[in-house]
């Protein structure tokens, strides 16, 4: 209706049309139109009767450690919090496992196995027993940063946990974080209430993600039944593939492996990544070696993958990578991770067929 600003009018009115008209009839138009030469030469967004106005929907925020949807977006303004789980057989059945975003199984003295629990996008009432420290928990934790719960330690383990960019938590600072379960025998009776935690001043806020995921999970490898890790004597664990829970079924001693409700323990994911202990896998004040390179399994959707996990800098996460070098992702879920020394074997089942040793 008007012309470009400073411009000669093109297709403008009509020969003949008294000015007063034109006037009234844009009064009747009123707010529907916008009718100045500077609105028009910019090409202003109006919207016009009868067409609606564009929406758009917000992605689902996911979190970090699982990615999987998360739409209260919870995780986007919590830490991590990492408690460090007895596994001695007077520890058993554990407390909050089930619900861990994510759990790593290390090797400490006498070839016994600990778990480190990392909890963000939920978390249960309460974990535990709680123990200590050793050396390999600070690399595990260092991408990560956050909130790091035990129950006391060695003077080299402390020493590497201060060191580490987290916000330490023993049974002196937790207050009412922690409590003994006096119905069990110390020292397997301390136990935590991350939620508790989480206002403890932990960062970074959310922490990065530790894996990458895809809906199918990794690509490759072979159909699998179950999986063997040989830590020594009734630590050995296997996983086996349960189809209708789409979950791998967690078994040590050859036995299922229970949390305290009762249920078996299972999990989405399960990498297993060879790494060496320097000082000697087993002997007191080991610690494993983290950074570097190694072997690996990645056993996603009833498939074990092999890879080959790389982490250059202890700042960041390890890698998971294929033969080529891509990334091996996970299903969004639940992960456990395997740590056991180049010297325990890892013994893959077919499904059908007998196991193949790496």
């Amino acid at each position: 209706m008007t012309g470009r600003p400073g411009g000669r009018r093109r297709g403008g009115l009509r020969r003949g049309v008294p000015g007063a008209a034109v006037a009234a009839f844009l009064a009747f138009l009123g707010p529907l139109v916008a009718c100045s030469s500077g609105d028009v030469g910019r090409g202003s967004p109006t919207t016009r009767p009868g067409r609606a106005r564009p929406t758009t929907t917000a992605a689902v925020p996911t979190a970090p450690l699982t990615g999987l949807p998360d739409p209260a977006g919870v995780s986007a303004h919590r830490p991590v919090v990492a408690v460090k789980v007895d596994n001695h057989p007077a520890a058993r059945p554990q407390s909050g496992l089930e619900q861990a975003d994510v759990v790593w199984t290390e090797v400490v003295e006498g070839q016994l196995t600990r778990f480190l629990a990392m909890y963000q996008s939920t978390a249960p009432e309460v974990v535990g027993p709680v123990r200590s420290v050793r050396r390999t928990d600070p690399l595990i934790v260092w991408p990560l940063g956050g909130v790091f719960a035990f129950s006391g330690g060695a003077r080299d383990a402390l020493s590497a946990l201060a060191a580490a960019p987290v916000v330490a938590v023993d049974e002196a600072r937790a207050g009412s974080a922690m409590f003994r379960d006096r119905a069990r025998p110390a020292p397997h009776n301390l136990y935590v209430r991350p939620d508790r935690l989480w206002d403890r001043g932990g960062e970074p806020v959310p922490p990065p993600a530790l894996f990458t995921y895809r809906p199918e999970g990794p690509a490759g490898g072979a159909p699998a039944a179950e999986v063997g890790i040989g830590y020594p004597g009734s630590f050995r664990v296997t996983y086996r593939w349960d189809a209708a829970s789409g979950a791998w079924r967690r078994f040590e001693g050859g036995r299922e492996f229970l949390g305290r409700g009762g249920g078996q323990i299972a999990a989405t994911n399960v990498v297993v990544m060879a790494v060496p202990y320097l000082g000697g896998v087993g002997r007191p004040g080991s610690e494993a070696r983290l950074v570097g390179e190694g072997e690996a399994w990645v056993l996603g959707a009833g498939r074990a993958v092999p890879a080959r996990w790389v982490r250059p800098r202890r700042e960041e996460p390890a890698r998971l990578l294929d033969a080529a070098g891509r990334p091996v992702p996970l299903r969004p879920g639940r992960t456990w991770v395997e740590l056991p020394d180049p010297g325990h074997p890892v013994t893959v089942v077919p499904e059908g067929g007998a196991g193949a040793g790496r």
